[in-house]
């Protein structure tokens, strides 16, 4: 198949990229390189340096012949769009609804569509959190992930565009950039391999920090390739169901580093503590028993083995 790749230089985008290639489909890549790294880009890879916000995205579907997008380009950061909400719509809802207009015009089949169990539901009162949760977005982000999700079902209902929902819990792995929320996984690392302290932000009720579930990308990348052909009309929480502490997480991450780089100094185990952020969210953990039963998907890589994985890629990157 032809697939589009929106955000495929980037940390997951970049992870599927590779995997399609690697099922012998025909990918491009589009990105605007703001976030996402050339050097991400896959050799097999046919790409393009644009913004999903431009119309020259009409002609690339259509050269291209495009069946399939997977859609993982967008402003990621839940402070960034708190700060700056009229710049997210703008990515993440016009961005969109660009490519969806492009897409009806093209012919496109189907859209892979990336969106987030981690905020979209919000203060949850069903915990975990299963699909039959209604959404309570408390972000710009979030507001504009679940937005989107509407403007998928209108597109199918009006024009029989087929499209696959994923909501990520918090993903982590090789390639993730030590930006935003969910990137924390990558900001402990380099944090830690600079030997600088970490900060771990928390409610006033819980010093240890936000509850979320990280899941690994290798497993992420697994269900992208189940959703080329499964979960039609349907969207799917993808995580581990396990949750996860800061703290702990940071524990974790700092026991992996000093058992590859003993120099790093143990005070460094204490992080600095402070007050959540706006947007920030108490605690999230996705239950994901749909996407096993539909798609037949489930994560696999447990968190320590996830940590240890990443940070061979991290001590890799950094010599």
């Amino acid at each position: 198949m032809n697939i589009m790749v929106t955000g495929g230089s980037g940390f997951i985008g970049s992870n599927v990229t590779d995997a399609y290639l690697n099922a012998g489909h025909k990918v491009v890549v589009v990105d605007n390189l703001i976030t996402g790294k050339e050097k991400n880009l896959s050799a097999g890879a046919k790409f393009y340096h644009e913004d999903i916000r431009s119309p020259e995205i009409f002609k690339i579907m259509r050269d291209e012949k495009i069946e399939i997008i997977n859609h993982h380009a967008a402003q990621i950061s839940v402070p960034a769009s708190v700060e700056d909400p009229l710049f997210d719509a703008d990515v993440n809802i016009k961005g969109f609804i660009n490519l969806l207009e492009t897409a009806v015009k093209n012919n496109v089949k189907k859209c892979i569509f990336i969106s987030s169990g981690g905020a979209i539901y919000g203060d949850a009162y069903e915990y975990p959190t299963s699909e039959d949760c209604k959404p309570k977005p408390l972000s710009p982000y979030a507001v504009s992930k679940f937005t989107s999700e509407y403007y998928l079902n209108y597109y199918r209902h009006q024009y029989g565009l087929d499209f696959t929902i994923l909501r990520y819990a918090n993903i982590y792995g090789p390639r993730q950039v030590p930006h935003g929320e969910a990137g924390v996984v990558a900001i402990f690392m380099s944090r830690l391999i600079k030997k600088e302290r970490s900060t771990i932000f928390h409610f006033p009720n819980e010093e240890e920090g936000m509850i979320r579930d990280y899941c690994y990308v290798g497993d992420v990348v697994k269900a992208n390739l189940l959703a080329l052909s499964r979960g039609n009309a349907d969207y799917f929480n993808i995580g581990t169901g396990s949750e996860t502490k800061t703290q702990e997480l940071y524990t974790y991450i700092f026991e992996a580093v000093r058992s590859i780089l003993p120099d790093i100094p143990k005070e460094l185990g204490k992080p600095s503590k402070e007050p959540a952020r706006a947007g920030d969210i108490q605690r999230s953990c996705l239950i994901v028993n749909k996407a096993l039963k539909y798609l037949g998907w489930k994560a696999e890589t447990g968190l320590i083995d996830g940590i240890h994985k990443t940070l061979q890629w991290y001590i890799g990157q950094s010599h």
